[in-house]
């Protein structure tokens, strides 16, 4: 079967599905890098042409079960937009609602518990310019420290007032956020990230003093990796979603 030839059910537009598609991609690859934590975390999207309007994972399914028609439609307060039969985390979509309204360049928002970010997040230093990797973060990621389960409004002014412009942030003791203009940038920022923190880990195991370029040489490496300044992915994307294709096609369905 041609995986790629699956057309739009009715009643959704021809760019909606291909946001749908792409969002269910985002959520089989997090699952192959075991960042889904049960059915906890979430990875939102907007709806093309639709002013607030998200699709998020329906609430209770594992990411790797996450298919392109079952991902359900919320406006900005996670209220189910149509006729669903799956029910959304509305206190987890807490954190996409807020940088969803605030950033208009947040297309995609990731927010997840990967085992690294979390305990990079739990250093008081944070992320450290120490693999190139995190280079591409350098001065460029947010903080925000833990207030507790539940976000009330005033902490979600904290939170967007710690993320600002940047494109990444560790929510300390808590996880890893990532605000992208496209779902691919979204992952391959992810996915970024959580080599920079894992490497960091991983020196810091090894014991020793660690070894920092200097200021100058993180700023000019950072400034390569940016490049242009166009969104990230571009040319990643569809390498991945041959993989997936491969692996386990039904995430077009």
């Amino acid at each position: 079967m041609n995986t790629s030839s699956i057309k739009a059910p009715p009643g959704i537009g021809a760019a909606e599905w291909q946001v749908r598609v792409d969002l269910a991609a985002c959520y089989r690859l997090c699952a192959l890098k075991n960042w889904d934590d049960l059915i906890y975390p979430h990875i939102s999207a907007t709806v093309p042409g639709e002013a607030g309007r998200f699709l998020i994972n329906p609430f209770g399914f594992r990411f790797d079960e996450i298919t392109a028609s079952n991902l359900v439609k919320i406006d900005l307060q996670g209220n189910i937009i149509g006729d669903q039969a799956y029910r959304v985390n509305v206190t987890g979509f807490a954190i996409h609602g807020a940088v969803h309204a605030a950033r208009k360049d947040a297309m995609c928002v990731m927010h997840l518990h990967n085992e690294n970010g979390v305990a990079v997040g739990m250093q008081q230093a944070g992320l450290l310019p120490l693999s190139q990797h995190a280079m591409r973060f350098y001065r460029q990621i947010g903080y925000h420290d833990y207030e507790g389960l539940a976000l009330s409004p005033l902490e979600q002014t904290r939170l967007i007032e710690h993320l600002g412009a940047y494109p990444a942030m560790l929510l300390r003791n808590h996880g890893t956020l990532i605000s992208g203009r496209t779902i691919a940038e979204a992952y391959v920022l992810m996915d970024t990230l959580d080599k920079a923190c894992a490497f960091q880990l991983k020196a810091q195991s090894g014991g020793g003093p660690l070894n920092i370029p200097p200021p100058e040489v993180c700023a000019k490496t950072y400034k390569e990796l940016l490049g242009d300044g166009a969104p990230e992915g571009i040319l990643e994307w569809p390498a991945l979603l041959r993989m997936l294709d491969v692996r386990s096609p039904s995430y077009r369905n």
